[in-house]
């Protein structure tokens, strides 16, 4: 998912196609035999030309064309980092596609530009979507961004590094369960007296540094927004996070040798593949990378800052249809897009979550059967019901985002003032997003 955790293929070059025969990337509509195209624009999952988004999508397209007649799909496939300059790009000429599946919505359904969901689905499939990605896709109460893919995130261990610092216990079968952060403390003591380079990671680096911030706002009780979906940043759940961060992780050397605002998220996951890291917060990515490399790892929930549950972080790509006047056929194809078959043929393949209720049970079924996805991948779609996301339906969320990667590092240095540092992020959020 877009700069969040996929690595995707930048190939630089768009991958057009129609569902039947490679062709140019033209603005089509209606065909001669009152036959409608759609235009779909979507991103390129695939880190090489191998595992390109493109051979799903054209499968996708085969199959519905077969059984709706008259409605032709042409898709063209774009890595994510020019996907949704391209979408920019064809709206702003007037030519926006029928369907895109990009990174945000907002500020298109702003605009008036979109269907709503209730518009466009049917019934059956508008209410198959997981409840917490639904809410995230609306935009003053409607929904028009559509869950595509989901991920949460987890903590990850290292197995032998935990159990050489006398963590684990050396006989034990049941692994570590840490329910607080007092938990974590102990544990990245005995980490650090044991000669572990980094006892915890913490990613607070420009790549992802909006992940780490809110894993840990929601862990303390906290979050980017309250209940009523206002900014809430500078509230005290969130001031006392940073305040642990500052004096019981970084304060006592936990973070290692990097100073957090300076450790990307990547180099931290190179760092845990390496064995170098004892603890940090990871997505299903690192579960293929870790493994590579031959690390053994546990994965458990985030622990709390008392130990009580609190929800998860979840992260989605969305899929969102302009008005372009082919709403019926639209509708048609994201039906069929959302048939739990192929939601599930799409995250199997990458190692993502299904964003729909058939898809999460089609999946569950799979792991206790031994087939499908990954079996380590029913741990993170456990969380997935109950997970909290970014305020995607926020106008003003890029700006607040850019803002926290640049400035939340100050917070957790030494010396560093989360009261104030949070409570300006806060204002300028409210600000932005009209409520001052």
């Amino acid at each position: 998912m877009k700069g969040r955790y996929l690595s995707v293929a930048a190939t630089g070059v768009a991958l057009c196609l129609t569902a039947v025969t490679l062709t140019g990337c033209g603005a089509l509509g209606l065909t001669g035999n009152n036959e409608v195209t759609l235009r779909v624009v979507a991103a390129d999952y695939g880190d090489n030309p191998q595992n390109s988004s493109a051979a799903y999508w054209k499968q996708l397209g085969d199959s519905f064309e077969k059984t709706h007649p008259g409605i032709n799909v042409e898709v063209s496939v774009y890595s994510w980092t020019e996907v949704d300059a391209k979408v920019a790009e064809m709206v702003k000429a007037h030519k926006a596609p029928d369907i895109a599946q990009i990174g945000a919505y907002a500020d298109y359904a702003e605009a008036g530009k979109l269907y709503s969901a209730e518009e466009l689905l049917s019934v059956q499939t508008e209410a198959d979507f997981l409840g917490p990605l639904a809410d995230a896709g609306k935009v003053k109460h409607t929904q028009y961004g559509m869950p595509f893919v989901a991920s949460t995130r987890l903590l990850f261990y290292n197995e032998k590094l935990l159990t050489d610092a006398g963590v684990i216990p050396k006989d034990s079968r049941a692994g570590w369960q840490p329910k607080s952060w007092a938990d974590l403390e102990a544990a990245a003591k005995k980490l650090k007296a044991a000669g572990v380079p980094t006892p915890f990671a913490l990613p607070l680096g420009r790549e992802e540094a909006q992940a780490e911030s809110m894993m840990w706002m929601l862990s303390g009780g906290g979050g980017y927004t309250d209940n009523e979906d206002s900014y809430e940043i500078d509230s005290p759940e969130n001031v006392k996070t940073f305040e642990f961060l500052r004096d019981r992780m970084v304060g006592q050397g936990l973070t290692g040798p990097v100073e957090p605002g300076r450790l990307d998220r990547q180099a931290a996951f190179d760092a845990f593949a390496r064995g170098e890291v004892g603890m940090l917060n990871g997505h299903p990515t690192l579960l293929k990378q870790a493994g590579d490399k031959g690390i053994k790892f546990g994965m458990v929930p985030m622990p709390t800052a008392d130990g009580t549950d609190h929800p998860t972080m979840g992260v989605a790509d969305w899929v969102m249809a302009f008005k372009n006047g082919h709403k019926s056929q639209t509708g048609k194809f994201l039906d069929y897009l959302y048939e739990a078959k192929n939601v599930t043929a799409f995250t199997n393949k990458y190692d993502l979550l299904p964003v729909t209720t058939s898809g999460y049970r089609a999946m569950e079924a799979a792991a206790v059967g031994g087939g499908g996805p990954a079996p380590q991948l029913k741990t993170f779609l456990t969380a997935l019901p109950t997970a909290r996301l970014y305020p995607v339906g926020k106008k003003s969320w890029a700006g607040v985002s850019e803002d926290v990667k640049q400035n939340i590092g100050k917070v957790v240095q030494p010396g560093g003032q989360p009261e104030k540092v949070l409570g300006d992020m806060a204002d300028a959020a409210r600000k932005a997003d009209g409520n001052h």
